[in-house]
């Protein structure tokens, strides 16, 4: 059972090195998290699990989205979506 482990790190560690040199010329590349991030972007988050995605409470999410009306959002069918990637996005400018 151990030699299973053992070559199963082997693995793991020949595809991380092999990635790596790949992108040895291009240091900008996204690596592997990145690019299953990137899939999330275009995801829409309901208002009632908005607060889930930004970190805090239900009530702190409400009080956040009638202070902020420039806080991206898309109404479809009278109902609120806010995109993942522009909603990280704004986070990111508003707190900086």
């Amino acid at each position: 059972m151990g030699f299973l482990w053992v070559g199963l790190g082997i693995v793991i560690a020949g595809y991380l090195i092999g990635d790596g040199l790949k992108n040895v010329n291009n240091p900008n590349a996204k690596n592997i998290l990145e690019s299953l991030n990137e899939n999330d972007d275009h995801e829409l988050i309901k208002e009632s699990d908005v607060h889930h995605f930004i970190g805090v409470t239900k009530e702190d999410a409400k009080n956040m989205i009638s202070e902020h009306p420039g806080i991206p959002h898309i109404v479809l069918n009278n109902k609120v979506y806010f995109p993942k990637g522009k909603l990280r996005e704004w986070l990111l400018k508003i707190g900086s």
